[in-house]
């Protein structure tokens, strides 16, 4: 891996409002998750420039995108797409230089209301649910029990590295 690069989208200004240094705090947690999954991520080893982007957005927006691709008619707290379930994945492995891994969604309203509902600061959810949304783009996923588990796992230890208590 050449570069893992995080391209910001903020829809809305209430995020830079509520955290400071946005970019810094990705930043740390997109270090920390590859940290984590470096070995186990096979295509991470190959020479390429890696790009995901990050949209810090509303609930508006991310219930619109959860209805038009999951069929579910509500907001959620992160949505990720990656572009690893696509069929041309292992083409842009093999033919491009840089490999865009997907989009990650956050909805503001919802993460604020379940970090009062769990009494964490807005800033810890926020790094669990980018670390959820890293995870996601590179492959991961919480679909079957063992794999739940893992993701799970590996959460911990990111937070961990960031001095946020396990979540679960």
């Amino acid at each position: 891996m050449n570069s893992f690069d995080v391209f910001f989208n903020i829809e809305d200004l209430r995020w830079t409002a509520e955290i400071s240094d946005i970019s810094a705090i990705v930043e740390a947690v997109k270090k920390a998750v590859l940290q984590e999954v470096l070995p186990d991520v096979d295509f991470l080893s190959l020479n390429k420039d890696f790009t995901v982007n990050l949209c810090l957005s509303d609930d508006k927006n991310v219930h619109q995108l959860n209805l038009e691709f999951r069929n579910m008619d509500k907001p959620t707290n992160v949505l990720s797409f990656a572009n690893i379930d696509g069929d041309d994945f292992d083409y842009m492995l093999k033919f491009d230089d840089t490999v865009e891994l997907g989009d990650i969604i956050i909805a503001f309203e919802t993460i604020l209301n379940q970090a009062h509902e769990q009494d964490i600061s807005l800033k810890e959810h926020f790094c669990h649910l980018v670390a959820h949304g890293f995870l996601h783009i590179l492959g991961y996923d919480h679909i079957e029990e063992d794999d739940r588990l893992e993701m799970e796992e590996i959460e911990i230890a990111v937070l961990d590295k960031l001095g946020i208590k396990n979540p679960y």
